[in-house]
């Protein structure tokens, strides 16, 4: 446990000085191999899934929609009672 507290701190440190080491140029056969060993962990969602939740967003944005037209119309009815009071007097 203090080995680890030790490395942590010393990377911390060696991380916060302002003169770095230059990093190690990768070879670019290197480098796509382990492109492809990163994208090998990708996992993708299934059609099912994907289709779930692209309805479960159509929905959210329909009720979004709704509930901004009902908060627009009474805010727009709210200023035009304002204003006609304001106007009568």
């Amino acid at each position: 446990m203090r080995e680890r507290a030790a490395k942590t701190a010393a990377a911390m440190a060696a991380g916060s000085s302002s003169v770095q080491a230059p990093k190690k140029k990768t070879p670019p056969a290197q480098f796509f191999r382990e492109v492809r060993a990163e994208a090998r962990k990708i996992t993708w969602t299934s059609r099912k899934e994907t289709w779930i939740t692209s309805v479960m967003v159509g929905i959210m944005v329909a009720m979004a929609a709704v509930f901004f037209l009902v908060v627009d119309f009474g805010i727009g009815r709210a200023m035009q009672f304002i204003l006609s009071i304001t106007n009568a007097g």
